[in-house]
Formats: C-alpha cells, sequence, structure tokens
C-alpha cells in the first residue's frame, strides 16, 4: 500500500472544488445547475468519507479524518459514522437488526409494537422508488433519535463526535451562507438528492444468507461506479476493505468466477436491472427473515440500546 494514495487525495481537492466552483459561479448564473452539481459532489463526499474511514488515503488517521472533515451532507458526524461503519464489517452478523448497525431489517417482534402506518411506510422503503425517495428523510429522523439518545446517556465518543462535527459545520454553514444559498433550500436540494443518489447503491447491498458471503452484492458495472468509489462491487471491499477504490475493478477482474461463487452468485449486471425489478416492489421483507432462529428468545418488552445508523440512513 502506497503511504499515499494520490488518486484519492486529487479526488477530495476536485470534489470540495466542484462544489465550491457550484456556489461561486454557477448559483449566480444557473442556480438548478449549481444545485445539481452540489448534490452530485455531496454525493461523492459521502464516499469519499466511507473510503477514508477505512484508513485512506494516508497512513495518519487524523489526517484522513481532516481531508473530509467538511460535512457536505451536514447531518452525519464522521466519527458516529465510522464508529457503526467498521461495527458493521463483522460480516457474521451482517444484516442482524441489532448487532449490524446498518441492517434494514427489523426483528419481528419490535416490528409488530410498530403502529401500522409505519409498517406500511418501511414497506415502500423497501422498494427501489421508495428508498430513493423516503429514505434520506426515515433515515435522517432514526439517525437522529437515536444520536440524542446516546448523547443524552453520554454514550462513549458520542459528545465529541458531535462537538467536531459542529465544528466543522460552522464554516461550511458560513460558506452556503455567503453563497447566497437559502439552507432549506440547500437541505431539499442537496442534501436530500444527495442521499437518494447513495441509496442507489445501498438499497441491495445486503441481503440475509446463511452464508456471510451471501449477503453482499455485486453490481458488474454502472455508470454510477465513480460517484460509488466502486462499491458497486462490493463483496470485493467486504473482504479487503484496506483495498483503495480504484483498485477494486482490478482485483475483480482477476478473480471473477471466485467473487461470483463467494458471494452465492448474489450479482447483477446492472442498478438498472435492479430498478426494473424492484422500482415498485420490496426486494426484501421488513422483518428479518430468521433472526435469533437457533438462539434463545428475546425479551419482547426489553428493547435493545440505542445505536447510531449508517450515513445512508439505514436504521437499526
Amino acid at each position: 500500500m502506497r503511504r499515499v494514495e494520490w488518486p484519492t487525495v486529487a479526488l477530495i481537492v476536485a470534489c470540495y472544488g466542484l462544489w465550491g466552483l457550484a456556489g461561486i459561479w454557477l448559483w449566480p448564473n444557473a442556480p438548478l445547475v449549481a444545485l445539481a452539481l452540489m448534490a452530485v459532489m455531496a454525493a461523492l463526499h459521502s464516499s469519499l468519507v466511507h473510503e477514508n474511514l477505512h484508513g485512506h488515503p494516508t497512513r495518519t488517521r487524523w489526517l484522513n479524518e481532516l481531508l473530509v472533515t467538511l460535512p457536505l451532507s451536514l447531518i452525519y458526524p464522521y466519527r458516529r459514522y465510522k464508529v457503526t461503519h467498521l461495527a458493521h464489517h463483522n460480516d457474521a452478523r451482517l444484516t442482524d437488526p441489532f448487532d449490524d448497525p446498518e441492517s434494514y431489517y427489523k426483528a419481528r417482534w419490535a416490528h409488530d409494537r410498530m403502529p401500522r402506518w409505519l409498517q406500511s411506510v418501511l414497506r415502500v422503503n423497501n422498494t427501489m422508488v421508495g428508498r430513493i425517495i423516503l429514505g434520506p428523510l426515515l433515515g435522517a429522523v432514526g439517525f437522529l433519535r437515536q444520536e440524542a439518545e446516546l448523547f443524552r446517556v453520554n454514550a462513549p465518543g458520542v459528545r465529541l463526535a458531535w462537538g467536531l462535527h459542529f465544528a466543522s459545520l460552522a464554516p461550511l454553514l458560513a460558506v452556503i451562507w455567503a453563497f447566497g444559498i437559502p439552507l432549506w433550500l440547500y437541505l431539499l436540494m442537496v442534501v436530500w438528492p444527495a442521499l437518494s443518489l447513495i441509496s442507489i447503491r445501498t438499497y441491495a447491498e445486503h441481503r440475509w444468507h446463511d452464508a456471510p458471503e451471501g449477503r453482499t452484492i455485486i453490481v458488474e458495472r454502472s455508470p454510477l461506479s465513480w460517484l460509488f468509489l466502486n462499491n458497486n462491487l462490493h463483496i470485493v471491499h467486504h473482504q479487503i476493505p484496506t483495498a483503495p477504490w480504484y483498485e477494486l475493478p482490478r482485483l475483480y477482474r482477476a478473480r471473477r468466477a471466485h467473487w461470483q461463487a463467494l458471494n452465492h452468485g448474489y450479482v447483477y449486471a446492472s442498478y438498472w436491472q435492479l430498478f426494473r425489478a424492484y422500482a415498485l416492489r420490496q426486494k426484501e421483507p421488513v422483518v428479518h427473515p430468521v433472526l435469533y432462529c437457533d438462539d434463545l428468545p428475546r425479551d419482547p418488552d426489553q428493547s435493545p440500546p440505542p445505536v447510531a445508523i449508517h450515513a445512508s440512513g439505514r436504521a437499526a
């Protein structure tokens, strides 16, 4: 591994640079184009945050954090995402709604205690159109609710993570104000669309399967691969999380048959194939198919402790 992965450094500079250019030059002349470009850069920034928390582009953790410290999508603190995402990389517990902070599944007892309207909303959220439209809002509400509880009980690292996040937000919000973009418009036309773009990638990233390796998808090609930093080849990332984004296609091509056998054929040719199949139809049930089938039942009156959720908006 390189001591400094310069392609990633260059992409970070380009991401912030294009975002700033959109605000300085495009916003006064072509505001819709400016907001669209800012949304794409905010989505790319989310992918770069994911890359950096895995130890890229340098071998120095604080420097990696500093390089992506301005949170273009506003909502999710870097350190909270890092803690929950690294917990998600315990492949043996992938999709478990209590042990995997990025699971979309619910335990049956928890699902059955929800109001009917919320059950219906979650079913819609398990369609691809529903996830793209509703996912960012549901994720943000769930995340902030759980973080408020963790903040209240002073869970380890939570207050520090939010303090650093607010310190990063202050100059960013000042710049947005200097551009002349109303905050409500930035939230509606930049943050929401950015998280919707990321929802295309995360929609089917994981499923329940008996074998942990069978729970992680391969989407072989997409014009959005650059935006997702090749995490459409997600099984490769889960198996080699230290590999930089620009190496994932080569690693996949070198052993294509191996990767497809390893993940038990959980392969799609493109996101368009996924969209055609599941645009308006649930791909997965809301209730986890086999949660704790080999364990003693949980006490239905005992809720699990709150956990933070992934920056893509998944609630446990």
